[in-house]
Order: structure tokens, then C-alpha cells, then sequence
């Protein structure tokens, strides 16, 4: 559990607050939370900060952009690093010492649960197969999978992972949760072997560590039982890409994924054409309502902040 941070740690009494922000709309909402903050568009790529802007004490990032090479060090003054993603894995320990990075839990949740039932549902159902037919002109009726009363594992129990089982839920599915350590309701990863072969649908919604990169390699995807599902809405890393082309060119194994590792997949990947395949171009979270949602976790942050209180979803800290 990361240490408690608070807003003092960011900000002096009275002082301005700088923040560094993405877009206008967004520069816009930080302002607007009190006369003491001050935004600063500077995209990375434009290169380090001047001026006012080096003043910075709280750097929102954009998109998946990453700490490049010479911005952190023209920012001598910062402390926070508030993303607008719930991943942080382009971030987590490559920050300078001093520097607390928080994320924006919660703002994807809904759209990536969605987007979870949505690819169950439809790769369960032959939807892709389907479509795939009607395209071509052919009517083609054969019987498919059923969502209800599936046995599903949801490899992770945070917010995304919980919201997945929740919606899930009508369907009268038996639902097991996994964690990397065990508590009430929610079984450990040391217990997948046991776990596996009894799934017809595995959701993968892990953040990516060390511990989780490569997770899903050929011993997990061999425990998998003839004909289930493997949907991954976490990170391509989470899954042995390799691994997985085996086991759905055998036949043995489905799949619905919404993001790869490499990505962008590149042209001519065997990804493309692999058979039993549901493939999205990472658009879980891409629903109307979630920059908002987003923006609305940078100000409560901000408000944080400035009235120096606990700092929250708090990733990693000095």
C-alpha cells in the first residue's frame, strides 16, 4: 500500500499552482477549479518547458505519451504526475525522486466493462462468423457458445474487474474473481493452474507489472480447456502473442482482444488472419463521456491539492 501523500507535498500555502495539460478544454477545466492554478499547454513533443511553464509543480500527460528525453529535467519544481489513464505503466518507476504518480481509476471502468461484455457476447454468440457471412452472401446457420452460465474467470479485481463481474451478473454466470493475493471473494494467482481448466471464458483486466508481463504464456493457455475464450482488455504484454497464434491456429483456443503486443499491429502480422479471432484497435475505453470523466479526476485531484489534502489512486510514490 503506497504511502499517503498529501497536497502539501505538492503545492505551498497561497502559492500558484502550475499545471501542465494536454489540451485547451483541459487547460480550461484546471483554471477554472481556483484562482491559484495555471495552465500550461506544452506538448512533450514540442520540447521541454520555458518560461512560466518550467514552474510546473503538476504535469498531466496526454495519450500514451511517455517522460522524453530532457522534460522531467527542465521541471525542477515537480511533484505530481497525474495521468489521464488508469494503465501506468509508461510511467511507474521512471520518474525523478520527490515525484508522486496517481492515476485516473475509474474514469475508463464502465467503457472497458462494456467493451468486455460487448466481445464475450458477440465471440460467444459466432457474431464475427456471422458478419463474415452476410458479407459474402451466404446464409450459414450453425448453433454457437452461450454467455449464460458460463463458467468465467476475471484475472483481476480491481475496479474494471469488479464492474466486469457486476455486469456479467444477469447472465447467471459462475463468476470467479483472481488477485495476485488472495482475500474474501477472490482467489489468488498461485491458484490459475487449479482454476484454468474448468473456464469457458477467461478476462484478462490486469495493470501491467513485472509480475503480470507475459502472464498469460503457453502453461496458462495450455490449462485453458477445448473452446474457450480468451479476452484481453489490459495489455498486450499481459499475453505471450506468440503462444497464443498456437493455440488459435491449432483450433484449440478463441480469443477477443483489444489491444496486442506489438501495437499498433502492423501490417501482415499473423494476428490479422488468425482463425477464432475478435481484434479491436485498443478502443475499450473510446466512448462518449470518458475525456469527461477523466478531466473530472485531474480537477478532484487538483482540488486535492490545493486544499492539502490525501492525494488519490496514488501508483507509485517517493
Amino acid at each position: 500500500m503506497p504511502p499517503e501523500i498529501t497536497g502539501a507535498s505538492v503545492v505551498g500555502h497561497d502559492e500558484t499552482l502550475h499545471v501542465l495539460v494536454p489540451s485547451t478544454a483541459l487547460a480550461t477545466a484546471v483554471e477554472a477549479v481556483s484562482p491559484r492554478v495555471r495552465a500550461h499547454r506544452v506538448p512533450p513533443e514540442d520540447g521541454p518547458p520555458s518560461g512560466a511553464a518550467a514552474q510546473a509543480q503538476v504535469w498531466v500527460p496526454g495519450g500514451g505519451t511517455g517522460p522524453r528525453a530532457g522534460f522531467l529535467e527542465a521541471l525542477p519544481r515537480l511533484r505530481l504526475v497525474q495521468l489521464l489513464s488508469a494503465g501506468a505503466e509508461r510511467f511507474a518507476g521512471r520518474l525523478p525522486d520527490g515525484v508522486v504518480l496517481c492515476n485516473a481509476r475509474g474514469a475508463h471502468t464502465p467503457a472497458t466493462a462494456e467493451w468486455v461484455l460487448t466481445a464475450v457476447l458477440a465471440a460467444q454468440r459466432g457474431i464475427p462468423d456471422l458478419v463474415r457471412s452476410q458479407a459474402a452472401g451466404r446464409w450459414v446457420p450453425r448453433t454457437y457458445s452461450s454467455l449464460h452460465g458460463a463458467r468465467v474467470l476475471v484475472v483481476g479485481a480491481g475496479d474494471i474487474g469488479r464492474t466486469v463481474g457486476a455486469m456479467m451478473a444477469p447472465f447467471g454466470v459462475q463468476l470467479t474473481h483472481v488477485a495476485r493475493t488472495a482475500r474474501t471473494g477472490v482467489s489468488a494467482v498461485a491458484d490459475l493452474p487449479r482454476l484454468l481448466p474448468s473456464a469457458d471464458v477467461v478476462v484478462v483486466v490486469v495493470p501491467v507489472t513485472p509480475e503480470t508481463t507475459g502472464l498469460v504464456d503457453a502453461g496458462f493457455l495450455a490449462a485453458m480447456p477445448d473452446g474457450a475464450l480468451l479476452v484481453n482488455a489490459a495489455r498486450g504484454v499481459v499475453v505471450d502473442t506468440a503462444a497464443l497464434l498456437a493455440e488459435l491456429q491449432a483450433g484449440r483456443l478463441r480469443a477477443a482482444l483489444d489491444v496486442t503486443d506489438p501495437e499498433p499491429l502492423p501490417e501482415g502480422h499473423p494476428l490479422w488472419s488468425a482463425p477464432g479471432l475478435l481484434l479491436t484497435p485498443h478502443v475499450a475505453g473510446m466512448v462518449p463521456g470518458t475525456n469527461e470523466r477523466a478531466a473530472a479526476a485531474v480537477v478532484d485531484q487538483l482540488t486535492r491539492v490545493l486544499a492539502g489534502r490525501p492525494l488519490v489512486n496514488v501508483v507509485d510514490a517517493y
